[in-house]
């Protein structure tokens, strides 16, 4: 443990700062498994909505460095080809 305090005042604020990022994270993930599980259900339309929502959520956790930038690129393009490849098959 720490003796100092500043060093008790950074372990503070770094369990602070886990909590918010794990929570955000786990929104992340939440988002995108709604997507994938509409996906699974064939319902194109709520895939759609659903699939803007993982994209403010995870671009929002990007923004923020509690995403590195290209995982979020590359999670949403994954995604992305899901989602337009149901739609295409669907039309």
């Amino acid at each position: 443990m720490a003796n100092i305090k500043s060093a008790e005042k950074q372990n503070r604020q770094n369990a602070k700062r886990r909590q918010k990022n794990s929570k955000i994270k786990s929104s992340v993930r939440t988002a995108e498994k709604k997507v994938r599980k509409s996906l699974e259900n064939n319902s194109n339309e709520t895939a759609q909505v659903l699939f803007k929502e993982f994209v403010k959520k995870i671009d929002a956790a990007a923004g923020k460095d509690i995403l590195h930038w290209k995982t979020a690129a590359r999670k949403k393009s994954r995604l992305a080809k899901k989602v337009n490849s149901v739609n295409a098959v669907s039309q």
